[in-house]
């Protein structure tokens, strides 16, 4: 009873915003993070239609050789891709805060006999990624789901490289037609709202794919 109380305590000492699950410059609700339980979803075969993920990579750039980040990798649906492309002399760091998931993505990297993925556990806030070190971190479908994204894009920045981008992936809120739920998609415009401040610039907006922004960002 003592820690329920606390815990009730705390969460009515937070701001509104955070107490609501939205973000504090935009207003948008936090979609919440995908369990296990949704892995099927994650490599469900109408995927490659809706999203086009080798076509997403090819208008991103994946240098062979790069060291590369899948943030939010799930069972590891881009991770193989992006694994492939650097290829043996570059690395990937596959990122989930669900140790569950980054089990399922192991098993599916051994089945590809991937050698160059290294799975990392992270945290609400913090990717644990080694500081300095990432030339493109990728977040498909991830960013909107964050429910600490402020700190998260700090740490995302320590670590990228210098000249290391930032690419998220998300669903046109622009467009009714995109059949996702609100909370699943955003615009570029609160895209931007969100990340710039954290010390990022808009560098490029995508829109090759059906129903996606691809937003890509650098360091300021």
């Amino acid at each position: 009873m003592r820690k329920a109380v606390c815990g009730l305590l705390i969460l009515l000492s937070l701001p509104a915003w955070a107490q609501q699950g939205v973000h504090p410059v935009t207003g948008r609700r936090y979609a919440g993070v995908m369990g296990p339980a949704g892995a099927d979803w994650l490599v469900r075969p109408e995927r490659e239609v809706e999203e086009q993920p080798d076509a997403a990579l090819d208008a991103i750039g994946i240098a062979k050789g790069a060291t590369v980040a899948d943030v939010g990798a799930g069972a590891g649906y881009m991770t193989w891709r992006l694994a492939e492309r650097v290829g043996p002399s570059g690395k990937v760091y596959a990122n989930d805060i669900q140790q569950k998931m980054l089990d399922l993505l192991r098993r599916n990297m051994d089945q590809r006999k991937l050698a160059n993925v290294e799975t990392v556990l992270g945290a609400l806030d913090d990717p644990k990624l080694p500081p300095g070190a990432i030339d493109l971190l990728l977040l498909v479908d991830v960013y909107h789901e964050f429910s600490e994204p402020q700190p998260m894009l700090r740490h995302i920045r320590e670590s990228l490289k210098p000249d290391g981008r930032l690419v998220l992936l998300e669903y046109r809120a622009e467009d009714p037609q995109v059949p996702i739920r609100p909370e699943h998609k955003m615009t570029v415009a609160q895209a931007k709202a969100e990340v710039e401040p954290e010390g990022f610039r808009l560098d490029r907006v995508l829109e090759t794919l059906p129903r996606q922004h691809i937003l890509i960002f650098r360091k300021n």
